[in-house]
């Protein structure tokens, strides 16, 4: 047996005035929130741009003063490398020659500190790991903050992530849109990781 008041549903859905309610009870649920969304997205970008105007970007980065500041025996390195490894107290070495602790082997002969070789003047070279070693030179301290202070919002949430200074130089010798032209062309294919300041000069169409 169908409860009554099943019953009674059924018929009311059979009416089309009551579908019709129905329908527009959703359409104004939907524009409502729709409209709430708009509203939420257009105060967010507002407050955004009157944070970017009115104070800078709070960075997090933490600059070190060079190898006395490690505490541990470990070290974070750049990883990826097939032949060359980078380590955060700037010493960059063949791969064979990483120590178990993710440090270099600073025993090496071939193993350099803040090495630049494959790097030109503008910051920009040719070997990723090459990069990062130079740009952990702490004289790179105040040419870094130059470039935190004015970095573009665009850049705000890739460089807000990084804590220190190695982790900048991670991220800042990483290609990215600065590093290329046309969207599928580097700037320069040969020194294409760069640290600096600027990216490289565009080639010539």
């Amino acid at each position: 047996m169908v409860p009554w008041g099943a019953l009674l549903w059924r018929r009311l859905l059979r009416k089309r005035w009551v579908l019709g309610v129905v329908f527009g009870l959703s359409l104004v649920y939907f524009l409502s929130s729709t409209f709430k969304q708009e509203e939420r997205t257009v105060r967010d970008r507002n407050l955004l741009q009157v944070q970017e105007h009115e104070q800078p970007i709070v960075w997090k980065v933490k600059f070190s003063s060079g190898n006395s500041s490690q505490l541990s025996n470990q070290c974070r390195n750049s990883v990826q490398g097939k032949l060359l490894i980078t380590d955060e107290l700037g010493y960059i070495c063949e791969r064979k020659d990483l120590l178990i602790n993710g440090c270099c082997n600073v025993n090496v002969p071939s193993t350099k500190l803040y090495s630049c070789e494959s790097c030109l003047p503008n910051g920009c070279c040719s070997v990723y790991e090459y990069c990062v070693s130079c740009c952990l030179q702490p004289s790179k301290q105040h040419l870094l903050e130059r470039f935190l202070n004015r970095a573009a919002i665009a850049f705000q949430n890739l460089f807000m992530a990084v804590e220190d200074h190695f982790e900048l130089c991670l991220a800042k010798c990483r290609t990215s849109s600065q590093s290329v032209q046309h969207e599928n062309t580097y700037r320069d294919p040969v020194a294409k990781y760069c640290y600096g300041e600027y990216p490289p000069e565009l080639l010539p169409v």
